[in-house]
């Protein structure tokens, strides 16, 4: 359909790190408000914007995309959170029960974890370490490594994955 003496402008689609700058800030709030805890608002902000990146060619309003994704992925960690306090009483009666070889089994799952986190390159190692042993936010290891938020969290969702997929062909199902 052709408006008489209008021309139509041509939509421009913002780069994914112009939605970053934009929406991390406000998507932030929102999951604080719905989780009450500002380090797993981060986490979950950081997983959207991560999965965002894998569908972006199939979305077309990344605004509201994230906002439902935050959404969902909030919900899923208050249930996994109800689960796990339900869960722990059983777990801590289980755990006084449990027996030398379960124990056996852990730490040869550590002991793979490590060999396997050895084998990475120093920059990936040095960024799994910063993230769960010093506890670092995705903006702090981005800072100290010169390297973007997002690349951090790209990157370190799939070391992890690449470690699970080695672990399981390890015949390590424990993690």
């Amino acid at each position: 359909m052709r408006f008489p003496g209008k021309k139509l402008e041509p939509v421009v689609r913002r780069s994914l790190e112009e939605v970053f700058s934009e929406e991390e800030s406000p998507l932030l709030r929102y999951a604080y408000g719905l989780l009450g805890r500002r380090e797993l608002a981060e986490e979950v902000v950081q997983d959207a914007f991560l999965k965002l990146h894998e569908h972006w060619d199939e979305v077309e309003i990344p605004r509201a995309w994230l906002f439902r994704c935050v959404r969902n992925l909030a919900y899923n960690v208050i249930r996994k959170h109800k689960r796990e306090s339900l869960e722990e009483k059983a777990g801590e009666r289980e755990a006084a029960l449990a027996g030398p070889d379960e124990e056996l089994g852990r730490m040869e799952a550590v002991g793979m974890v490590q060999m396997l986190v050895a084998e990475m390159t120093e920059r990936d190692r040095t960024m799994v370490q910063m993230k769960y042993f010093q506890g670092l936010k995705y903006q702090e290891i981005a800072e100290q490594l010169e390297m973007s938020v997002g690349n951090v969290g790209y990157r370190l969702h799939h070391l992890l994955k690449d470690l699970g997929e080695r672990l399981r062909k390890a015949g390590i199902n424990q993690f």
